[in-house]
This record gives C-alpha cells, structure tokens and sequence, in this order.
C-alpha cells in the first residue's frame, strides 16, 4: 500500500464522507485511473521521435505505453490513417498513487513561476485533466539525455460525481491548486 493509498483511506474518504453526508464507504469518490498521453507531432517526419518519446514515458510512469495511431487523414499535416503519432499510457492501483505521489510533490513545484494547478481543468464528470508542458520536470528525466521538450496530458479519473466532488477528493489527496 502506498503513501497516498493510506492518506487517502485514512483521512481524505472520512472527510468526503462527512462533508457530502455519504451513507455509505463505496459513495465516497475514489480514483480510478491516470492516463498520460504525448502527442508526438514530428512523428510523421521523424520515427525516431516516437522511440524517444515512448522511452520517456516508461521512464516517467514505470511502464511501457501503447503507441496511438492518426484516426483520420489530414493532408495539410501530411498526415495519413493509421501512422503512428503519440504514445499513451494507463495507471492504475499502486503504480497510479505512486505516479501522483511523485507529481503533486515532486514534479509540479519544479515547474518555473509554479503557482498551482488550475482549479477550473474538470469535464463535469468528476475528471481532471492537466497539461505538462516539458518532460524535464520528472526526476527520472535526465537532462542531458534529452533532444527536444515534449509535453504531455495528464488525465485523472475518478469516480466523483460533480466537480466539487472531484475538486474536494484532489485537494484533500494533496494537488496544489492555485489559490
């Protein structure tokens, strides 16, 4: 069981549960899954960015991503169906809290000008989605390793219900919301 696991069961599903007035331990919302997601763009141009950028992201989430196909052709991109243009990798269970142990914090206060995370990122549904726009603020990233900076999304599914649900389990689970 991981840091954030325990913080999570020990403290942050209590106060959920107190503060919406759950009757029950299953209607607290709880995470579900992180998705990260790097669209490699210069892919078309150049296959070896894909490489690189599928090695950074095993080194990032401790796992090794799919490869994400063009879903329609676009000329003006030079883009056909079916060419490899990203990667993209699921989280769940003890890897997940460890990734988001890792990024609340250690990873997003190394951002330059950090002032937290928007506090506005949800869909609705009780996701959160975060956009990172270098890889270089992860420790496992060497720095001299690196060609180009790539970004990344970062989506958190839970299973809140509302935003203020998802809002509420993010904070109390520790995610540097800009004040």
């Amino acid at each position: 069981m991981t840091r954030l696991e325990e913080k999570y069961l020990e403290t942050v599903k209590p106060s959920l549960m107190q503060e919406y007035g759950y009757t029950s331990t299953m209607e607290a919302p709880k995470l579900v899954k992180v998705v990260i997601n790097m669209g490699v763009g210069d892919a078309i141009a150049n296959p070896k960015a894909l490489e690189e950028a599928v090695e950074e992201l095993t080194q990032i989430a401790g796992q090794k991503p799919v490869i994400t196909k063009a879903k329609k052709s676009i000329a003006n991109f030079k883009l056909r169906e079916g060419m490899n243009i990203g990667c993209k990798v699921t989280l769940r269970g003890d890897r997940m809290y460890e990734f988001l142990d890792k990024l609340m914090n250690i990873s997003l206060p190394r951002v330059r000008d950090f002032r937290g995370v928007s506090a506005t990122a949800f869909d609705g549904r009780g996701n959160y989605t975060l956009g990172v726009r270098e890889q270089l603020i992860f420790p496992e990233i060497n720095f001299d390793k690196v060609n180009k900076t790539r970004g990344m999304d970062i989506v958190i599914v839970t299973t809140a219900k509302t935003n203020q649900e998802a809002f509420s389990l993010l904070k109390g689970l520790g995610m540097p919301f800009a004040k």
